[in-house]
């Protein structure tokens, strides 16, 4: 590769940097090597979670890559926080949070060691975004890989994924399961390291890389233990000295206006995570761009539903890999014009072209758009008096679109876990959950363990469950959440009693209290606020920092500028 001058020469050139070459040399950089871009790998090697145990032999494989085209490759390591084995305690505040750490963490090591550009690897749920927004702020060139899902389990002749292990633990109290089922069910469900196998936020978030362009096309629902990933990652690393030696494209090059809405159309397309709803908007900060959950909305709701895949369809990624991968469903889109194709990738080619020649639909696990399984979206935005800036649920898999019931309301989440343990909750009541957002939680927790106790118990169809905190990917049900003011800074959630009638109209895309505006302010003149439950240590910097999930609960200004860019 001709030598340029790179950002990282600040580092390694002229006789005053031989004190920063010193440490160089003493993890074995000869003259050759520090004469050679130096390229970050992050990735969240270790043992917090299988999600990001594959990882191992992709980022061995990308440095490979990186080295045969002409570069330096620099391994560095960021944070994972486990959102399966963080659910239903308290350390599910940090889940969230973890996400603004990697992004911080990224930046830091990044401009503070003057690398030339990164490829990033995510897995867990929040590493996901959390790379890509720290992606997007340095704007570097930049590759993004997601390291694969698990394979589905079995057991008793039925195809399983962890969410099963969640829902059998509400049979198994309701007598419907025994004991070694459940235990049979939990051996079982998670065969092999990799994310979870479902379109949770995992697997939708690595759609959204693809359809944005910033990663490696058609990788994401590879399963993350086959040998085929090496082949990709190894790609990747030349593709990055590629990208480096003609100046780009760089991710906000690639992350435009447009870029978002296709990420937003994959989501609703496949029935993706809702928490897809407010990992869009922290991205789009990152390069400035305003893109709501008004946004993300919009495009929810022209997009049609063609994946059958879970919680609220059939099929895993594994399946969605055997008929094509991703890319089925992205040059279906791109063919009805749900997903502009006219957009750039990391290649410098568009969507249309990395994508134009995949396989054609089967009929079964993605539908063609013509025959969509719902015209609009598997997810949607509501509005209403409860959610004026917005709240979202997913309607993939619900049989009845409307529910009327009275509000069951609980100061948090584990005061909700009880009463649904004691079946002390009953057909028609609203679950409220409140003081769960990004400022109360803090951190805003994902609500998995409780959905799944009430599919589990029966009662997925029977009851409603509303808060301000957030729902897995995998979560199934009449459940809304994001929703918007959260009640600990006065949103309307903190006014409710028990009693009050709620209603929903998921198709008129509505959420309300069917109370009059008197009797509401009244409420809100009698509403004090609660005291913030950590007054010190990360929560409580996050709490002071943390924005509404319309703008994606970010805890910056967004747009950063480095001055190496001038």
């Amino acid at each position: 590769m001709p030598e340029k001058k790179w950002r990282s020469r600040v580092t390694t050139d002229g006789l005053d940097r031989a004190p920063h070459r010193a440490f160089m040399r003493a993890m074995g950089l000869d003259d050759a090597a520090l004469a050679k871009p130096m390229i970050g790998v992050v990735s969240m090697r270790g043992e917090q979670t299988p999600c990001n145990m594959t990882h191992d032999f992709q980022v061995d494989a990308a440095k490979e890559g990186i080295a045969e085209a002409g570069g330096t490759p620099r391994e560095f390591t960021t944070i994972s926080v486990s959102d399966g084995i963080s659910m239903n305690h308290e350390g599910m505040k940090f889940s969230l949070f973890s996400r603004e750490l990697i992004a911080d963490s990224i930046e830091a090591v990044v401009h503070g060691l003057a690398y030339d550009a990164l490829i990033g690897f995510g897995g867990c749920d929040k590493t996901l975004p959390g790379v890509m927004m720290g992606m997007v702020r340095c704007n570097v060139p930049s590759i993004f890989i997601y390291g694969g899902s698990a394979l589905p389990g079995k057991f008793g002749g039925q195809t399983l994924t962890v969410l099963d292990s969640y829902e059998a633990v509400g049979g198994f109290m309701t007598g419907d399961i025994d004991e070694a089922t459940l235990q049979g069910i939990e051996r079982t469900c998670l065969p092999t390291i990799g994310a979870c196998a479902g379109q949770f936020t995992a697997n939708t978030m690595a759609m959204v890389s693809e359809a944005m362009g910033l990663t490696m096309p058609n990788v994401s629902m590879i399963p993350g233990v086959y040998a085929e990933r090496a082949q990709v990652a190894r790609q990747a690393g030349r593709l990055v000295m590629r990208m480096l030696e003609q100046g780009g494209p760089l991710p906000r090059e690639i992350l435009t206006c447009r870029a978002l809405e296709n990420g937003a159309a994959i989501v609703a397309a496949t029935g993706g995570s809702t928490n897809a709803a407010l990992h869009l908007p922290a991205i789009a900060n990152e390069a400035g761009i305003p893109f709501t959950i008004d946004d993300v909305g919009e495009v929810f709701a022209r997009t049609p539903l063609i994946g059958n895949l879970r919680p609220g369809g059939k099929y895993t990624a594994k399946d969605v890999y055997d008929i094509g991968g991703a890319a089925v469903a992205i040059r279906t889109l791109i063919e009805s014009g749900h997903i502009d194709g006219g957009c750039l990738t990391i290649s410098g080619r568009t969507i249309a072209e990395e994508y134009g020649s995949a396989s054609a639909p089967d009929g079964e696990i993605i539908r063609s758009a013509k025959s969509p399984i719902m015209p609009d979206g598997g997810v949607a935005v509501l509005k209403g008096n409860l959610c004026p800036d917005g709240a979202v649920i997913k309607v993939a898999g619900l049989k009845n679109l409307m529910f009327e019931g009275r509000a069951r309301v609980f100061e948090d989440e584990e005061s909700c876990v009880e009463a649904v343990r004691n079946r002390n909750y009953a057909a028609g009541d609203a679950l409220i959950i409140r003081n769960e957002g990004p400022v109360g939680g803090p951190g805003m927790r994902e609500m998995l363990g409780v959905t799944a106790l009430i599919y589990g118990q029966g009662m997925g169809e029977k009851v409603a469950l509303i808060t301000d905190g957030r729902f897995s990917g995998a979560t199934r049900g009449m459940c809304i959440g994001y929703v918007s003011p959260e009640a600990f800074i006065g949103g309307p959630l903190a006014l409710l009693r028990d009693g009050d009638p709620i209603r929903i109209d998921a198709g008129a895309r509505r959420l309300d209290v069917m109370l009059d505006d008197a009797e509401l302010a009244e409420r809100r003149q009698a509403w004090k606020p609660r005291p913030p439950r950590h007054r010190a240590g990360a929560l409580a910097k996050y709490a002071r920092l943390v924005g509404q999930a319309p703008g994606g609960a970010v805890t910056h200004a967004g747009a950063a500028e480095w001055p190496w860019f001038d």
